[in-house]
């Protein structure tokens, strides 16, 4: 899954593709080199970030949708409002990956009225306030039990399991010991019954243990995201999409060699 953030201030690449035509190449861009899914963003949920209004965050959108109707690969839209999440379906997109899993009001009714799929992610707090004091008894249990919820209610609202994706939510609410301990622990989360994605790509967590600003940890965000496939994540929201293509093809080489 490559990351378009059509947003001034996103963590990674805020205000490169602000411009909705340069949003829209970047996509394509993103596609030519191997990307599966393409997840536009027209909010920023960064730790420290403030909301924007719905009118704004559509006034970002929408033109992207528009332009990336041809787009050969799924588009999902990262939306935690109802209203982006219904004006985003209508304009093509696939998917939704919403940050507060279903939560807000109408959430809920808009993907169950849809075909398209949905990440549901966990995270504690809201982003402007979220990594304060993040605290858990239990990162895992804390963390599973709230995806199963949220899986419990998707599915009671008629949502079918085949289109339900979780996400644990590095970096959202979560110190680094709390992020090093899901990623150590990731296997676990198979026990929800849907496929995970992965979202380490240049996280805060990485420079912290390698004492390098973003735009310096590619190497960690390669080595996060093989972790993360070796314990089972089956999607990876990721910037740098060729560079991991390339790790993932030889590790699934090494794996796949016959005996």
């Amino acid at each position: 899954m490559g990351v378009v953030n059509v947003t001034p201030d996103s963590f990674s690449d805020g205000g490169q593709f602000l411009d909705h035509r340069r949003a829209v190449a970047q996509a394509q861009r993103l596609v030519e080199t191997g990307a599966a899914i393409v997840d536009i963003g027209a909010e920023s949920t960064r730790p420290g970030a403030a909301p924007v209004s719905e009118d704004e965050e559509l006034r970002r959108l929408l033109p992207v949708l528009e332009d990336l109707s041809a787009l050969a690969v799924p588009i999902s839209v990262d939306t935690r409002r109802a209203g982006v999440m219904r004006a985003a379906l209508a304009g093509g997109a696939s998917m939704i990956n919403d940050i507060d899993a279903l939560t807000a009001p109408g959430a809920l009714a808009v993907v169950a009225a849809s075909d398209c799929a949905v990440c549901l992610m966990h995270k504690q707090g809201v982003p402007a306030t979220m990594q304060h004091a993040p605290a858990y008894r239990d990162v895992v249990a804390d963390v599973k039990a709230f995806l199963a919820e949220r899986i419990a209610a998707a599915r009671h609202a008629g949502i079918a399991r085949e289109r339900i994706v979780a996400d644990v939510g590095f970096g959202f609410g979560k110190t680094e010991v709390h992020n090093l301990t899901l990623l150590r622990r990731l296997a676990e989360f198979a026990e929800l019954g849907v496929p995970l994605l992965a979202g380490l790509s240049r996280k805060s967590t990485l420079g912290r243990i390698t004492g390098r600003s973003v735009d310096g940890r590619l190497a960690a965000g390669l080595a996060a995201a093989l972790l993360a496939v070796q314990a089972g994540a089956k999607i990876l929201r990721v910037h740098d999409l060729q560079e991991t293509r390339d790790a993932l093809a030889v590790w699934d080489a090494v794996k796949n060699e016959p005996s």
